[in-house]
């Protein structure tokens, strides 16, 4: 993208050919670490009744929950730090070197939280220890999204919507191998076991495919690099919040209702659990719908879009979300049993992966080549941390206050709205520049 906001120096040289690489391996080495970090996610959030008991142990089982989960959400606070940090550093140094940084973070704060004691062992120590855990995670995390990103798009021109797709395809196999094991887990062992130490096992899981993630990523070659021309050194934070603002505001409001939807779903079987009474394994169950969505419908957009384009099925995509949501949490209040829980993770699972199929395409063009890392994975995170981290924390806090089990729907509404304000923003933005 020409950016004449730029100062006129900073002219771009042409891109240099790919290498000879196979896209596949590619796409394995860029959204590895993605879907390790959804997983890790993904059964935090499934786990949060466990892991509540365990680090914050309280005589209110909702209380232990919602601080579970404000743990959860503090880590996203730290994510637009790691994504300047790390993102700067993968603009500077290469997409290839911030791709194997971050996943050796992501080890590391896994490995904290799948081996900290709890509460009841060494008392305060437990949830500090946990939250620092959390805090790694977010702060890696925070530079793997513009990293991953830059490298996909880099390897095809003419493909940047199907390439682009496969970082939230990740986020969806992340989500579903979470859900698996989850749902296998409660399924196996007791209440007792899964309160004692059988919550710990899906992230021992995690620990097992960081060390292949690593190594995937160390062998293969840096992604085609734009190069900047006149002898100035590449600056990106600089770039960004001097001449790129707008883009931050546009590529962060576009993702709100995407990360917002996505945090709700994995909400969604906590809710079913507490206020639909469901059986824990039989809940999980249906993130293994949404996780198969996410997985396979994703690319599918994202090639679609390069065809059709994708405002055509983004739009349509947000307006959905915005006016069926909290229709369908009437319906499952209506209902209160698995397959209506089920038909409304479908549901919205289908209506998530039309809308963020070709999102990270839309989000990269409103930034430059020698910045696009610094700019995707600041804005992304910023806009995690402002509306996906506490979403799940949201959620119980407002149906708690409020006594409404609907009350997610007005919030995913509001966030749908802002969304739609960004692309069309995005779209003209895009016109005049």
């Amino acid at each position: 993208m020409s950016n004449p906001l730029e100062p006129s120096t900073a002219t771009a040289a042409p891109v240099v050919p790919a290498r000879p690489q196979s896209i596949r391996r590619g796409i394995v080495a860029a959204t590895i670490g993605n879907a390790l970090e959804w997983y890790d996610m993904g059964v935090y959030a499934l786990l949060a009744i466990y892991i509540g008991h365990n680090f914050f142990p309280s005589d209110n089982p909702a209380i232990e929950v919602v601080q579970a989960f404000a743990a959860f959400g503090i880590s996203y606070l730290i994510r637009p730090i790691g994504g300047l940090i790390l993102g700067s550093y993968a603009d500077r140094k290469g997409s290839k070197k911030g791709l194997v940084l971050t996943i050796r973070l992501m080890v590391l704060g896994t490995a904290l939280i799948a081996m900290m004691p709890s509460f009841d062992s060494i008392g305060l120590l437990a949830p500090v220890g946990l939250i620092l855990g959390r805090l790694i995670q977010g702060f890696s995390a925070g530079g793997e999204f513009g990293a991953a990103t830059s490298y996909l798009l880099a390897q095809h021109e003419g493909k940047r919507g199907f390439l682009g797709s496969f970082q939230f395809a990740s986020q969806g196999l992340g989500a579903l191998v979470a859900a698996i094991t989850v749902a296998t887990l409660t399924a196996v062992f007791s209440e007792q076991q899964m309160n004692d130490w059988a919550w710990r096992i899906p992230f021992v899981i995690g620990l097992l495919v960081g060390p292949v993630g690593w190594w995937v990523r160390r062998h293969v070659d840096e992604a085609p690099i734009a190069e900047t021309t006149g002898g100035k050194r590449n600056t990106p934070v600089l770039e960004i919040f001097r001449f790129q603002k707008a883009s931050l505001f546009m590529a962060g409001g576009a993702l709100a209702i995407s990360t917002a939807l996505n945090f709700v779903l994995q909400y969604m079987p906590t809710y079913g659990i507490k206020q639909l009474g469901l059986d824990p394994s039989i809940s999980f169950t249906t993130l293994i719908l949404t996780g198969v969505i996410l997985t396979f419908v994703t690319p599918v957009v994202g090639y679609l879009s390069d065809r059709v384009g994708r405002m055509r099925l983004m739009i349509p995509a947000a307006i959905l979300i915005g006016t069926l949501t909290i229709p369908l949490f009437f319906g499952l209040i209506a209902g209160k049993n698995f397959l209506v829980l089920a038909l409304v993770m479908v549901l919205l699972g289908v209506l998530k992966a039309l809308y963020f199929g070709a999102l990270p395409s839309v989000m990269a063009d409103v930034f430059t080549k020698q910045t696009r890392a610094t700019g995707l994975s600041f804005s992304y995170n910023a806009s995690v941390a402002l509306f996906g981290g506490f979403t799940p924390m949201i959620c119980a806090y407002l149906i708690e206050v409020t006594g409404q089990p609907i009350a997610p729907g007005y919030y995913l509404a509001a966030l749908a709205t802002l969304s739609i304000i960004a692309l069309v923003s995005s779209m003209k933005f895009r016109a005049v520049h």
